[in-house]
């Protein structure tokens, strides 16, 4: 199909019923396929067939979230949230009847160790029996959305969105980025018994999932529902402790550099976003100048991202200034009929806007590249989730010989503040991961109580932090702004894994930028046919999961953090 600009695609909404029928047909095909070839034909085949479906679903969702307010969109988003799992569950049950064929093993050696795995864990964590309380599921996160959506503020006399917050939570007057931070608690406090009571029932409703299908709480079956392919919670812990003992002391040095940096003696949480005494590194203003800088970037960066970003922005595929109505938070999605990645985010003006620019360009090339790759079905386009971060929190890196082109006279800051907040991230990542699988291992925890497990864990991972009687996040709340922990639970650790990945990138790519490119490519060509374990090993990068494996990076990550010093 020839490039098409997002305006100009057409939206229907696709017929449930015929669809489940042609469901049924491709059951019936994979389980009589008599050799491993037809297999292997049929597999291409049902991939196919979900094209439309899904590029339908993408775009109401990307309308959607482009405007929670549109009474259109949010009806067609409400179809997907109602239809969604029936059409899930009839995938499973075409996974179902590839796995009983004879000649399964042809799939593993057409399209490498994920596809089977993949299958096996998505027969594993769907049942008809569950369809009601994913519907209902579906309904509480859309419910959570709006809250977090409609969210509007008055500050500085004018009616902001949480995303609009941002520069002041980064001025050199504590006394506004003290404001600021009040400003959104008094939104999620008001909120707050909305709040606790939609997380109550989420964790609920996943842990009666779980139980239908003989798992003890959602903490277990949610390594099966995230594909995790090759390492499960006792790998994750290990990981865990590993940050723990080795990487949270190389932190707190990073703290007090920072602290001696901004001559702020006593830090406390509305410190944390500022981290020098002149302010922040502040992007070029101006969205079209910022588009022209990334063509430029992309274009002397490899011929391949040349080709990727000329069709993105030609073909109108970026959607990322905040506005009243929009959903918060940024994303990549694919339209598979059109071969077309699309990118949303909330620009604000903060150093954040080159983060999420090169982060969702990271993940949009990869599905760039993989769409125009014959031998990729389209639902092993893209990896696991924890494999996923790696194309998109590596290119964050590897972007880094253009970033002056948007940050001109504060690119060294730049460099500094985005190689500290990456490695301060996998302190605030293990919390969020820890945290839920205490959730979901104790559902009866009042909502004091989770908050409470809320500050432990800041205190074990994050020592150096002070609330200081802050509303909402001094007593232990902050966590219901973190959209991933209702949205798509346990989704969070992977941000760490890839991190351990684009860390790796980052120290390959001062020795040899070349080569760490090449090694990044090789990884993206492998698309979703690889398991995280594979791709690192691809790359020539160390696995997070071996005992010992992450002191040395934590400490030459410490070490280049204490020498850049600006």
């Amino acid at each position: 199909m020839d490039p098409m600009k997002f305006s100009e695609m057409s939206y229907t909404r696709p017929d449930i019923n015929a669809l489940l029928g042609q469901c049924k047909a491709l059951a019936a095909k994979a389980a009589g396929a008599a050799s491993g070839e037809e297999l292997v034909n049929v597999y291409y085949e049902q991939s196919r067939a979900f094209a439309d479906y899904s590029t339908a679903a993408q775009l109401a969702s990307i309308h959607y979230t482009c405007d929670t307010r549109d009474a259109y969109w949010k009806a067609e988003q409400d179809f997907f949230d109602a239809n969604g799992p029936a059409v899930e569950n009839a995938r499973v049950e075409i996974s179902r009847a590839f796995l009983a064929n004879a000649h399964v093993d042809a799939l593993t050696e057409a399209f490498g160790t994920t596809c089977v795995a993949g299958m096996k864990n998505a027969v594993l964590g769907m049942d008809d029996r569950t369809v009601e309380l994913q519907k209902e599921y579906n309904a509480l996160v859309s419910q959570y959305q709006q809250v977090y959506g409609g969210a509007l503020v008055e500050f500085d006399g004018k009616q902001l969105t949480i995303p609009q917050l941002g520069p002041y939570k980064e001025n050199l007057d504590p006394a506004v980025r003290r404001a600021a931070y009040e400003a959104e608690a008094a939104y999620f406090d008001a909120h707050r018994d909305e709040l606790d009571g939609l997380y109550t029932k989420i964790v609920k409703n996943l842990n009666a999932q779980a139980q239908i299908l003989g798992y003890h709480d959602y903490s277990e079956l949610s390594y099966v529902r995230m594909n995790r392919i090759g390492y499960g919670p006792a790998e994750i812990r290990k990981f865990r402790d590993q940050v723990a003992s080795d990487v949270v002391p190389e932190l707190k040095k990073v703290i007090e550099l920072r602290c001696k940096r901004t001559g702020i003696s006593h830090l406390t949480f509305s410190d944390l976003p500022v981290a020098f005494q002149d302010g922040n590194p502040s992007p070029i203003p101006g969205y079209d100048a910022r588009m022209a800088a990334a063509r430029t970037m992309y274009h002397e960066l490899s011929p391949e991202t040349a080709e990727f970003i000329d069709f993105m922005q030609d073909n109108e595929l970026f959607d990322v200034e905040s506005r009243p109505g929009k959903m918060s938070g940024g994303y990549m999605t694919s339209l598979p009929t059109y071969k077309a990645p699309f990118i949303f985010a909330n620009w604000n003006n903060t150093s954040a806007d080159v983060d999420v620019l090169t982060h969702e360009c990271g993940h949009a090339f990869e599905g760039y590249v993989a769409e125009r790759d014959p031998k990729v079905p389209a639902d092993l386009e893209c990896p696991g989730m924890e494999s996923a971060e790696i194309h998109s929190m590596a290119m964050e890196f590897l972007t880094a010989p253009w970033h002056h082109l948007l940050f001109g006279k504060d690119t060294e800051k730049y460099a500094l503040l985005h190689a500290e907040d990456s490695f301060l991230f996998l302190a605030y990542g293990c919390i969020v991961d820890e945290f839920q699988h205490r959730m979901y291992q104790n559902p009866d925890l009042t909502p004091d109580e989770r908050n409470a497990v809320w500050l432990e864990l800041e205190h074990k991972y994050r020592p150096w932090i002070d609330f200081d009687n802050l509303p909402f996040y001094g007593r232990g709340a902050g966590w219901q702004r973190q959209l991933h922990i209702y949205e798509c639970p346990f989704y969070y650790i992977d941000y760490c894994l890839s991190t351990m990945a684009a860390l790796q990138f980052f120290l390959l790519s001062l020795k040899d930028h070349k080569d760490a490119w090449e090694r990044y490519l090789k990884l993206v060509r492998r698309a979703g046919l690889a398991s995280y374990t594979e791709l690192m090993q691809t790359a020539g990068l160390k696995v997070p999961f071996e005992d010992g494996s992450i002191k040395a990076i934590a400490q030459q990550m410490g070490q280049w953090i204490a020498e850049h010093q600006v």
